[in-house]
């Protein structure tokens, strides 16, 4: 609902985030929206902003959007009380009075009148109709000016369902069903609205627990996870968002994914800062090309390149990028391919090196990936000696972009800083890592810069004889976050480069 403020009103809004995510979003709401009155609970923030709703929508870290109707607290409902007591507590508690209720359908239809201003694909039909029926109706209600004897006009009709789900104690009295039966009963009689389960004009979530109540109204029928410039799904969205405002990026920054996969990292990164560089590596054909796909669908594919290599041994100069944010495979899709806990140490040691000093290493790993990272970190161990050269090549070098093909070679020029110490490389293309055990040789034609291993036979990685440099030693841990993937839990680790 709104508030009275300066220029546009306030207008009180909660959206759902996934679990872990709550403090990124708060962190956005006050940074993109100047929010105020921001709290959060388990799984949502609360918030009041005078921004336009289309900026509101713009929120990376949310799931939902809605409304904000009331917050208030738990309902207890006493032992031994019979079925009319108990509706006509909860119908008490939680549906207020008339001119709540008239005040947020009318924000809410206005706010659904700048989404369809600006032809959005979220926007309910019925919206603007809506609107303008409540309109003429309160014209008619003042114009009539009834009598004390005479009863209130009938407010607008309007269909609606109530979606409730409910936690702790109240379940044990009552089903989410049973509640939105209740509730919306109660709402039909005070408004004259009426029940409509399969095609509502508006609809009303119910969150009940133990701790608080909460009413909203959705603003939109989609998600504001589901990306219209993503074309194929990988990793959460809200989760790769969540990577990259962690990386720190700048205008000029050079940002590398050694393990890019379709590329959601990269794009989410790109959507918001539209004056870095990226560069996306894998060594999977499927990958990249899936990557290539997501960024022309994005209209991003001058900004993110694409680069086959491995993450074993990436062809970027030391110290040349100003971050390196990743999403280490895990899981059962992964783990028996790809012996990720025994290729950590070794690719952990070449995202350290191409990190310039001052640059920031975001990674996503499993709780198993993130005990071994703490214990590499405690307890560096040698390793075998790498025959592969891992010095900084100096000059002036070309890569491929957006993918590298023997028929199609857009070159990006990248300046080595191997002796300008911290000075970022000017631009980067995107480059990928394989699996361990992949045995398909890399090739990258007319590019110097890049060793070629077609020559080391069909089975060029597991021929490596790697070496563990003292490892992550140079790596300052800033902070750690879990996340909820769905299914699973994944670790958001946070470092900063700090010596060479």
């Amino acid at each position: 609902m709104s508030e009275p403020g300066g220029g546009r009103s306030l207008v009180r809004y909660y959206c759902t985030a996934g679990s872990g995510m709550e403090a990124f979003l708060v962190r956005e709401v006050k940074e993109k929206l100047a929010a105020e009155h921001v709290s959060q609970i388990p799984g949502k923030v609360l918030f009041s902003s005078s921004a336009g709703i289309t900026r509101v929508r713009e929120l990376k870290a949310a799931e939902r959007l809605f409304l904000l109707l009331r917050r208030d607290s738990p309902v207890l409902l006493p032992a031994q009380t019979s079925p009319a007591k108990v509706a006509s507590v909860l119908q008490s508690r939680l549906l207020g009075d008339r001119s709540e209720w008239d005040d947020a359908v009318m924000t809410w239809s206005r706010l659904q009148r700048e989404l369809a201003s600006r032809n959005t694909v979220n926007t309910p039909s019925t919206a603007m109709g809506f609107r303008k029926r409540l309109e003429t109706s309160r014209t008619d209600e003042i114009r009539r000016k009834p009598s004390r004897d005479e009863p209130d006009p009938p407010a607008v009709p309007v269909s609606f369902r109530i979606s409730c789900k409910s936690t702790g104690a109240l379940t044990r009295r009552l089903s989410s069903q049973e509640l939105s039966r209740v509730i919306g009963v109660g709402l039909s009689r005070m408004m004259s609205w009426k029940i409509d389960l399969k095609n509502p004009q508006l609809e009303v979530s119910v969150y009940l627990s133990d701790d608080h109540s909460l009413l909203g109204i959705p603003l939109t029928r989609l998600p504001l996870a589901n990306r219209r410039y993503m074309k194929t799904t990988g990793l959460r969205s809200t989760v790769a968002w969540a990577m990259g405002s962690l990386a720190q990026i700048q205008p000029g920054s050079c940002v590398v994914d050694p393990m890019c996969g379709g590329g959601t990292i990269l794009i989410e990164a790109a959507q918001e800062h539209k004056d870095a560089h990226f560069l996306g590596v894998d060594i999977d054909d499927g990958q990249l090309q899936r990557a290539n796909e997501n960024a022309a669908f994005a209209d991003l594919k001058t900004r993110i390149n694409l680069l086959k290599a491995s993450s074993l041994d990436l062809p970027l100069p030391s110290g040349a990028v100003d971050a390196v944010v990743s999403d280490l495979p895990f899981g059962r899709k992964f783990s028996s391919k790809s012996h990720m806990a025994a290729n950590l140490p070794i690719i952990l040691t070449e995202m350290e090196r191409i990190l310039r000093v001052g640059g920031v290493l975001v990674l996503l790993l499993s709780p198993q990936l993130s005990c071994l990272l703490k214990k590499l970190q405690t307890n560096p161990g040698p390793g075998p000696t790498s025959t592969q050269e891992t010095e900084p090549r100096a000059g002036l070098h070309h890569l491929p972009s957006p993918l590298l093909t023997s028929t199609e070679q857009e070159t990006v020029q990248i300046q080595s800083t191997s002796t300008q110490g911290a000075e970022p490389p000017t631009g980067l293309p995107d480059c990928s890592s394989p699996p361990l055990t992949s045995t398909e040789p890399q090739t990258f034609q007319n590019h110097p810069w890049i060793q070629s291993t077609a020559a080391q036979g069909p089975e060029p990685l597991t021929g490596l004889r790697l070496r563990l440099p003292a490892p992550l030693s140079s790596l300052k841990h800033q902070a750690t976050y879990r996340v909820s993937l769905g299914a699973i839990d994944g670790l958001i680790h946070k470092y900063v480069k700090i010596e060479m």
